[in-house]
């Protein structure tokens, strides 16, 4: 039961055709072409949309009232019925939007569900089956089996009565004036779902509540309906299709093993039909393809998570990424900032064909590891779609696209392609045992008829197959477990979205993550590395390491984020604990990778320097960050990682002064980005406290390099 516009409603009945099914315009295109096969000329429009919720009767009636008593009304809906049924085999039902997330929503609150369809029994069955939607539905009342049809209320009173309910506690739910007219009269709580022809405003102003679409209803059950609240990560998503498709731009680490979870948890009533996934990688592509599915490892917890109705798409196939953003309702767009101005102009010209196509409005998630990523991937997006269209064009498109900015709780990691083989050679001997097994004998039994045999003996070939393939999973991605993602707020979509957390501030939740977890987190890796651990979660089980950790989290970010933002506490204090409990199990989270580029974390306004400057602010110490300052820099002169471009480009520096300052107070150009460090006037006292805990780890042995050192306090 919910409580519905003041209502108490405990059962919803449904008429079939333009309410449910998008049917009536089918039926249309059926009609006139059965009309012209057999009487030589369609029937008109004025004829079909007059026709709207009538039943047969009336419906033949009307025909021959406008095409003559000889009009052969029944052949040609029997030829009809054949079109629209071939249709339908072919091409499947064509579902109104929001249906099947209506549907949900009501069944999970407990309603009794009917329809109550002009249509004919075999025609109702077959659609209702054909959509996977009969599993709603407790009865069918179908127009072949009442003697008079809408706008009589017999069939509504019937399906009432059949759900043991009193008409004025069900929803009626209808789109045209005769099935509106029926609802009325048989004093029921009407909906109206607007489809071809809307009934007249005498007959609208019956209803209980009108909308333009379904989910435009949607939107009103859900603020009566409670919200069910962020997911466990053990919970099954949910089995139900809807018709969204979603993209992924960047099938990485976060987009496969982080974004995938996102949208397959919805909004907990159902999940997407499709994941559309871009990426580079022939082995992902080729691998994900051929299993169907794959797995995300939560070594915390012991669990893998399966991930289904994956689509993989080759990230430079122009055709199909532009395609991907005519045809998904949300992207998630996880690229590096050099990709993304790469492929500014394949989202561009994706935007354009969207807003040709079908003018809808396009939500695109921005996970980015930067402060204003959502600007920056709007601005060169914008740039490239004013290079297609005309200026006002090009706004029209803009303002049309929500660039949703992030903040990702979660730190996943890609397996090696190395892993990757070492688990498909398992896997394949797996299944090529499964395949060798001998079958079961069959059991003897009486001989089924004929039809069954034929219809069943197009599945037994594959069984086999089908069935072994089933029971493996690959692992692609480790993941840690937290499940929201932050998100500006913006778009209507994301408010449904049961893993997405909005927020009006997000820079807030940016400054954030980025102060308790990205510079803290280098500075835990560049030490781990130090004292000779390739992993940063072997390098917490150091006791020098963890006091490190707790130093730098509890005593010295975490209170100045809370002094400079007061009103975060609950945040800056989840924030904190998730990640010093992360660190602790982070055994597959490479020093090598959390340590990378450690110039730009050295930046003037960047993760550590800013922290520094903030606790400063309000007069807290921060001897930790200093010496983790100091650590960037030892570890640059220390790394073997030739990729690691930053790091050679410190340690080059070093070379060729020699000095410390010379490296914090660098200032230039790197990959075509402005670089600043400190000042060497403003900043003296640091650079000085940088310097002496750099010569002293330069100078100690590995039995020396515990935290604090000596003379750090």
């Amino acid at each position: 039961m919910i409580f519905f516009q003041g209502k108490r409603i405990f059962s919803a009945i449904f008429d079939m055709d333009g309410t449910m099914f998008d049917t009536e315009r089918l039926r249309f295109k059926t009609l006139k072409q059965a009309s012209s096969e057999i009487f030589g000329k369609p029937l008109s429009e004025h004829t079909l949309v007059g026709s709207l919720g009538l039943s047969a009767k009336k419906a033949e009636a009307l025909a021959k009232a406008h095409n003559g008593d000889n009009f052969p009304y029944a052949e040609i809906r029997k030829r009809a019925d054949e079109l629209e049924l071939e249709y339908v085999r072919n091409h499947g039902v064509p579902i109104k939007a929001g249906l099947l997330e209506v549907l949900e929503r009501l069944r999970k609150c407990g309603l009794t569900m009917a329809v109550a369809t002009s249509s004919r029994r075999a025609i109702a069955e077959e659609y209702l089956i054909n959509a996977n939607v009969l599993k709603y539905f407790d009865i069918t009342v179908c127009g072949d089996e009442v003697s008079q049809g809408k706008p009589h209320p017999e069939i509504f009173l019937r399906a009432a009565s059949a759900l043991n309910c009193e008409p004025n506690q069900c929803f009626m739910v209808e789109d045209s004036e005769n099935g509106m007219l029926s609802a009325i009269r048989a004093e029921g709580q009407p909906i109206l779902i607007e489809d071809i022809k809307p009934p007249a405003a005498e007959v609208k102003a019956g209803a209980l509540k009108a909308y333009s679409s379904m989910h435009q209803f949607l939107d009103d059950l859900s603020e009566c309906i409670p919200h069910l609240g962020t997911p466990e990560l053990s919970e099954p998503f949910p089995q139900s299709l809807n018709q969204f498709r979603v993209g992924i731009h960047g099938f990485g680490a976060i987009g496969g093993g982080y974004l995938t979870q996102v949208f397959s948890h919805w909004d907990g009533y159902t999940r997407p039909c499709e994941i559309i996934a871009a990426t580079r990688s022939r082995m992902l592509r080729e691998t994900v393809s051929a299993f169907g599915r794959y797995s995300v490892r939560y070594g915390a917890t012991s669990f893998d998570q399966t991930i289904e109705n994956v689509r993989m798409i080759d990230m430079d196939d122009a055709e199909a990424v532009i395609d991907m953003y005519d045809v998904a309702e949300i992207i998630g767009l996880s690229l590096p900032e050099q990709a993304i101005r790469n492929q500014a102009e394949v989202i561009a010209k994706g935007l354009l064909r969207r807003f040709e196509r079908r003018g809808r409005e396009l939500t695109i998630l921005i996970v980015l590891n930067k402060i204003g990523g959502a600007a920056f991937v709007r601005r060169h997006v914008e740039a490239e779609l004013g290079l297609l269209c005309s200026a006002e064009l090009c706004q029209q498109i803009m303002g049309k696209t929500h660039f949703a900015e992030t903040v990702v709780s979660r730190i996943v990691s890609k397996i090696s392609n190395d892993a990757l083989m070492r688990q498909l050679r398992i896997k394949s001997q797996m299944f090529q045992n499964s395949l060798d097994e001998e079958p079961a004998p069959r059991v003897k039994s009486s001989k089924p008829p004929l039809e069954y045999q034929r219809l069943i003996g197009r599945f037994q070939p594959f069984a086999q197959s089908s069935a072994a393939l089933s029971q493996l999973h690959l692992i692609l991605f480790n993941s840690e477990p937290d499940m929201p993602l932050y998100v500006e707020r913006g778009s209507d979509l994301l408010e449904r979205l049961r893993q997405v957390k909005t927020v009006d501030d997000i820079a807030q939740i940016q400054l954030i993550k980025n102060r308790l977890w990205n510079g803290p987190h280098a500075i835990i890796a560049w030490y781990a590395s130090l004292l000779g651990y390739s992993w940063v979660g072997q390098g917490m089980g150091d006791p020098r390491v963890a006091a490190l950790a707790e130093r730098l989290i509890r005593q010295e970010v975490a209170p100045a984020l809370l002094a400079d933002n007061a009103d975060m506490n609950e945040t800056v204090t989840a924030f904190a604990q998730t990640f010093l409990e992360r660190c602790k199990t982070s055994f597959k989270d490479p020093c090598v990778r959390v340590g990378r580029d450690p110039l730009r974390k050295l930046q003037r306004n960047e993760r550590i320097l800013s922290s520094i400057d903030l606790a400063s602010k309000h007069a807290i110490q921060s001897p930790a960050l200093a010496f983790g300052t100091a650590l960037a820099i030892h570890y640059a002169l220390r790394t073997t990682d030739s990729k690691d471009q930053e790091a050679q480009q410190m340690k080059q520096l070093y070379e060729d002064t020699g000095s410390v300052e010379a490296v914090l107070t660098h200032s230039g150009d790197y990959n075509g980005r402005p670089y600043s460090g400190m000042d060497p006037v403003d900043d003296a006292q640091l650079i000085a406290t940088v310097s002496g805990h750099f010569h002293r780890l330069m100078e100690a042995d590995s039995g020396h390099w515990g935290w604090p050192l000596q003379g750090d306090g």
